[in-house]
Order: structure tokens, then C-alpha cells, then sequence
């Protein structure tokens, strides 16, 4: 028996299942840290334009034009 447990004390079978939710729930917030990153950006660029972000309402409409472009071409 103590040839089927590795170093963490699992055995193998119970090192695959803790594997799956591990990734599961990496890629789980992964997904929600990428979304909220866009959302913030839409919301106050990190990298505003000479304006200031005044003018950052410009920088967000190149970035929808470029992402409906990007959309287009995938379609």
C-alpha cells in the first residue's frame, strides 16, 4: 500500500482528481481575472492618450473598431 502513494501521501488516482479541480478552478479565475482586466480598461485605460484621460474615449473606440474588425475576419 505504501507503494501506491507518492510524496504528498495521494495516491494516484487521488493526485488525477485533485489535478482536474486544480486546473478547473485556474482556468475558472483565469477567466474572470481576464474579463474583469478588460472591463477596468473599458472603464479607465491604464495607458491614456496625449489628452490625458480626457481623451481616452478616443482609445476606447479604436479598440472596438479593431475588435469588430478582429470578429469580422474570425467570422
Amino acid at each position: 500500500m505504501a507503494e501506491d502513494t507518492s510524496l504528498s501521501g495521494l495516491s494516484a488516482q487521488e493526485a488525477k482528481a485533485f489535478h482536474e479541480l486544480f486546473m478547473r478552478s485556474f482556468l475558472i479565475f483565469t477567466t474572470v481575472a481576464f474579463v474583469a482586466h478588460i472591463l477596468a480598461w473599458m472603464w479607465r485605460p491604464w495607458l491614456p492618450g496625449p489628452g490625458g484621460y480626457a481623451d481616452a474615449g478616443a482609445l476606447i473606440d479604436t479598440t472596438t473598431q479593431v475588435a469588430q474588425h478582429a470578429l469580422t475576419l474570425l467570422s
